[in-house]
C-alpha cells in the first residue's frame, strides 16, 4: 500500500509508483497474423487505502487522440486498458483510457449488454496524462507518453475497509485505428481473434 496516492499530482505519483508499485509488462501478442506491431508498454499498479492506481508508460509508433469526451470510442485511439472483475456478482468492469485521458467504462458479464458508467460516477476516477488534451493524429513517428487512473474501490464493488486478498483482471494496449493497429495484453488471451472481453483469461492481482 502507498498512502495518499489519490492526492498526488503526476510527478510525485510517478516517483511513488516507480519506487514502490508492482510492475507489469503489456507485451503478449496473441494475434500476430492480424496485428504484428508491438509497441513498448509497461506499467505499475498499487493501492492506497481507498483507490487502486494503474499507470502505463508507452513508447511506440503513432499517436491517435480523437475521443475528447468520456465514454467515447477510446479503443480506436492510442489506448491503455484495465479490466477488473467484480468479486461478488460475476460481472467485470472495463476502463479504457486514451493517451490524452478520455475514459470509457462499462460493466457487464460479457462483451454484449454492457452498461456504461454514468458520467457523474466516472468523474470519480482520477486521471492524468503526460500529453495535452487536444485532437491529434500522428503516424510514422515514435512517441512516448504516460497515463494514470486511480479507481475508487467502492466504484468496482469493493469495500475499502474489507479488501479481498486479490482481484482478477487484465491490462491491455490497443489502437484499433492507428496506422499500426495492435492488440496486446499482460495475461495471455487464448482466442482465435482479438477479444479483450474474456474474463476467463484474467490474471490474479494481489492486494498488498
Amino acid at each position: 500500500m502507498i498512502e495518499g496516492l489519490e492526492s498526488m499530482r503526476l510527478p510525485e505519483l510517478d516517483l511513488a509508483m516507480e519506487e514502490k508499485a508492482a510492475k507489469f509488462a503489456v507485451c503478449e501478442c496473441a494475434w500476430p497474423e492480424v496485428a504484428p506491431y508491438i509497441p513498448d508498454c509497461n506499467g505499475s499498479v498499487a493501492r492506497s487505502a481507498t483507490h487502486l492506481c494503474v499507470m502505463f508508460h508507452v513508447r511506440g509508433l503513432d499517436l491517435r487522440a480523437t475521443a475528447m469526451e468520456d465514454n467515447g470510442n477510446s479503443w480506436e485511439d492510442s489506448c491503455c486498458e484495465f479490466f477488473v472483475a467484480d468479486p461478488f456478482d460475476g460481472t467485470y468492469y472495463n476502463f479504457e483510457l486514451t493517451c490524452v485521458g478520455s475514459l470509457l467504462s462499462a460493466k457487464g458479464a460479457g462483451r454484449q449488454d454492457r452498461v456504461k458508467l454514468d458520467p457523474a460516477v466516472l468523474s470519480n476516477v482520477i486521471r492524468y496524462s503526460s500529453l495535452e488534451k487536444r485532437p491529434t493524429v500522428i503516424s510514422g513517428r515514435i512517441l512516448g507518453w504516460t497515463v494514470v487512473m486511480l479507481i475508487p474501490f467502492k466504484l468496482i464493488g469493493v469495500d475499502p475497509d474489507n479488501l479481498p486478498v486479490s482481484l482478477r483482471g487484465n491490462f491491455y494496449k490497443c489502437g484499433d485505428l492507428t496506422a499500426h493497429p495492435h492488440f496486446l495484453s499482460w495475461n495471455p488471451v487464448g482466442t482465435p481473434k482479438p477479444d479483450f472481453h474474456r474474463p476467463e483469461f484474467f490474471g490474479e492481482l494481489l492486494l498488498r
